[in-house]
């Protein structure tokens, strides 16, 4: 990479809170992510800091499987093992790990559940956004259940699981039926924006079978807004 592309590309501010450990096993970890922080390395050398330096830095064979945008908290599975992560990879692949998501959103959503099922494409032109395209984009679908309503504040309570598990997902599917996440800065209009200083996404539950037991197992993070 030149100097012009790295000139090109943002520093991202310094993520000082600390990677939580909720569960620690001989093959994988479970663990918290704070807001702000990079699951892996970004482009620029200077963004180098994410879960996967960190968790290498106390366990050497750490890898990730998944991953959490930089702005979203949350719950995330960390293999400590080739075959761990191998197996793991297999159950995201076969669509058999279940992810829960609790979001704040802008306006009072009416129905106490539903199906969002718009398809999701990269944004060429704004990168790093992806769009609503129903030419091009990959089939896409969030379920949500409201969980309740600030009539002060005008904002709602969802709880948001993932069927698929396309970029920026969360955050655009709920734009796309008028209620955007507060602190979304990609996707949220301005006063939505502004009525939160972080994104109020939060990674709550992961579900999926132990690699050595095969057992169904499930692992809880507390939301911290």
């Amino acid at each position: 990479m030149n100097t012009s592309d790295l000139d090109s590309l943002a520093i991202l501010p310094p993520c000082l809170d600390d990677i939580e450990i909720l569960h620690q096993e001989p093959g994988f970890l479970i663990i918290n992510k704070p807001s702000g922080l990079l699951s892996v390395p970004a482009r620029h050398p200077a963004n180098r800091d994410s879960v996967l330096v960190r968790m290498q830095s106390l366990y050497r064979a750490a890898s990730i499987v998944h991953r959490l945008d930089f702005d979203t908290s949350g719950i995330l599975v960390i293999p400590l093992s080739p075959a761990c992560l191998s197996e793991i990879s297999k159950q995201f692949q076969s669509r058999r790990v279940s992810k829960t998501y609790t979001a704040v959103v802008a306006g009072i959503v009416k129905k106490e559940a539903g199906i969002i099922d718009l398809p999701i494409a990269a944004d060429m032109e704004n990168r790093p956004k992806y769009k609503i395209c129903a030419a091009t984009g990959k089939e896409s679908t969030t379920e949500y259940k409201l969980l309740g309503v600030d009539e002060i504040e005008q904002t709602s309570r969802l709880s948001l699981h993932p069927i698929t598990g396309r970029s920026h997902q969360l955050r655009l599917h709920l734009q796309a039926i008028g209620h955007p996440i507060l602190g979304d800065v990609f996707y949220a209009d301005e006063i939505s924006q502004l009525k939160s200083p972080r994104l109020l996404l939060h990674a709550t539950e992961i579900q999926f079978y132990h690699p050595d037991t095969k057992l169904p197992v499930i692992f809880n993070s507390s939301v911290p807004f």
